[in-house]
This record gives C-alpha cells, structure tokens and sequence, in this order.
C-alpha cells in the first residue's frame, strides 16, 4: 500500500487528488541494498524483496519504477507516515522521499512515529496516524 501510494501521483499523475503513505518503499534500489546488509544477499528477507520488486539491486528497470526518481513529476499532495524504529521498510525511505518532494516543490507532509516499527502496533500510534491521514483527506480530499 505505501509504495502504491507514492507510485500512483509520480508514475500514473493525472488520477489522483492526494496521497496517504504509511512506511512506504520509495527506492527499490536502495531497499534491496538495505535489506542484503541486513539480512544478507541470499536471505528469505533479500529474495522476497527481490521477487516483489521483479529484479535485483543492480537492475536498472528499478529506478523506472522508484517514486523517489520522479518525485519532480508528483501531481498530488502526499502524506508520508513512517515508524522511526520500522525494521521491515527503513524510515529513510519516506524521509528522502520527502525531501525530494520539498526539492522538487511539491506539496508534502511527513509524520515521524518516534519508537514505532512497521506494524504500528500500539493503539496510540495507530490513532496518531489514523488522526494525520483523517486531517489530510479533510484539506485534499474532502467531502461532496
């Protein structure tokens, strides 16, 4: 869902009003690296990712599909909700997805779950990013 998300307004503009992203991929490249110097190259972590992404790091049809590559043909505002603490998809992934968003002038939101992973697991965190993407879609997407 976070890569859909970020996908949709850089590779598919034109459909969409706005964006909600919660720990997102933005860089295929840089998550297969990310995920061999974690998990290791021939890891069941490293071949699920390079099975979902279609390719390995060193494919460059990986960068045709990065949001973070074309961040500068983002048509829609984007929210970006990442745990600080994910260990599945590396916060760094919404931060430098952000900050290309900002370079590129585009409109972008970026809420940071301090001490919180992938999962969103405890109830506070879960409202906390409910609350943010509910404000969001009140300002870019709202009723009627």
């Amino acid at each position: 869902g976070g890569y859909a998300a970020m996908a949709g307004p850089t590779l598919d503009p034109g459909h969409y009003r706005c964006a909600v992203a919660v720990a997102g991929v933005s860089d295929l490249r840089r998550m297969l690296t990310w995920s061999a110097n974690r998990y290791g190259e021939k890891s069941e972590t490293t071949r699920y990712w390079t099975r979902f992404m279609g390719g390995g790091r060193n494919d460059p049809a990986l960068d045709e599909i990065s949001p973070l590559r074309h961040a500068g043909k983002a048509d829609a505002p984007i929210l970006l909700i990442h745990g600080k603490d994910d260990t599945v998809v590396p916060y760094e992934q919404s931060a430098l997805f952000a900050e290309a968003l900002k370079r590129a002038g585009k409109s972008v939101d970026l809420v940071t779950l301090k001490g919180e992973d992938h999962d969103l697991a405890r109830g506070e965190t879960r409202l906390r990013m409910l609350e943010a993407t509910l404000a969001f879609l009140q300002t870019h997407n709202p009723p009627g």
